[in-house]
């Protein structure tokens, strides 16, 4: 998972593509009043279906695939406090109402269980300061993780956070993990979706992510959600439905309401959108970000009248650049 904004530049958390958008509101060109006005009824379509909403009994014991086609808003269903000192690169559910999280930043990283309802953090494992945390999942008893602009990884018993093993993987880089319970889903900044054998550590098989005829770039924090892959795309309000059969993105779910909603209410120093966990016993699917302090526990819902464009416009990216400080 990437690790926002601070990677480009370490002394400032707001979204440099967030920037560039405030920037771009002094422009009186054409394009720049396009683009606005597109973001802004991107902005009135998903609150408007969020305002709507859907019955959560309705999403009881349901895959929200069967009722998410294409482009998917969220109604938010709870909420939940999040340490807003917690630069979250890797999210899952535990199970008991408990989550596991990685966190980011040299000197900060760290792995964590945190209790849902609460936020609070009940085992904690601080990494040492030359790593950066990233991806996190859950296979059997053992926590895996990888680290950013390394090939390197750990493995920790879930019981307590005790690392006992170091491993390296074949990625160009460390973004994000995920499990189905067999293999594991690996992503590192790129249009690629690994598929990992958790014995060897080695690339079983990898597939180009791609939607329509766009390659998929800053593929980050990835989630398995009933035989999908959920992924954020780094520095967009965009999550990625993809087949891991072949890589192909089968739907969008856009959340700034979110992050917009927190800017609203004051939260002027969060960074992107970032952290996708699904609790397949009750169908409850969170998401957060990075410095977000909130979690929301999110039903999908269908935007019905997609405007034209607005997946180019909002999720794809050019390849991500960077380089170890």
């Amino acid at each position: 998972m990437a690790g926002g904004s601070l990677r480009k530049k370490p002394n400032k958390r707001s979204s440099p593509k967030l920037q560039a958008y405030m920037a771009s509101a002094s422009s009186s060109s054409p394009s720049n009043y396009r683009k606005r006005f597109l973001f802004f009824m991107v902005f009135l379509v998903v609150s408007a279906v969020g305002l709507v909403g859907i019955s959560s009994s309705m999403w009881t014991g349901l895959g929200f695939a069967e009722h998410c086609d294409q482009i998917c808003s969220a109604n938010v269903v709870n909420e939940f406090p999040h340490d807003p000192g917690a630069f979250t690169q890797g999210l899952l559910y535990g199970g008991n109402d408990t989550l596991f999280e990685s966190t980011g930043l040299y000197g900060q990283s760290s792995v964590r269980k945190v209790a849902l309802q609460t936020g609070k953090v009940q085992a904690h494992y601080k990494m040492d300061d030359s790593y950066f945390g990233e991806g996190l999942t859950l296979l059997g008893e053992r926590l895996f993780q990888v680290t950013w602009l390394e090939n390197i990884g750990f493995i920790y018993d879930r019981n307590n956070l005790s690392k006992f093993e170091k491993f390296t993987h074949q990625m160009q880089d460390g973004w994000g993990l995920a499990t189905d319970g067999k293999i594991l889903f690996g992503s590192d900044g790129t249009s690629t979706l690994y598929q990992i054998d958790p014995q060897t550590l080695k690339v079983i098989q990898k597939h180009t992510v791609k939607y329509k005829d766009y390659e998929v770039h800053r593929l980050n924090e990835l989630e398995y959600v009933n035989g999908e892959i959920l992924a954020n795309v780094w520095e967009t309000d965009c999550i990625a439905r993809i087949s891991h059969e072949d890589g192909r993105v089968l739907g969008w779910i856009l959340l700034p309401n979110l992050r917009q909603g927190l800017v609203a209410a004051g939260n002027s120093k969060i960074d992107v959108l970032n952290g996708i966990a699904w609790d397949s016993e009750r169908n409850r699917l969170f998401v957060t970000g990075k410095l977000w302090p909130k979690l929301y526990e999110i039903k999908l819902q269908p935007v019905s009248q997609p405007i034209h464009g607005i997946i180019e416009q909002m999720c794809i990216q050019r390849p991500a650049q960077f380089g170890k400080p």
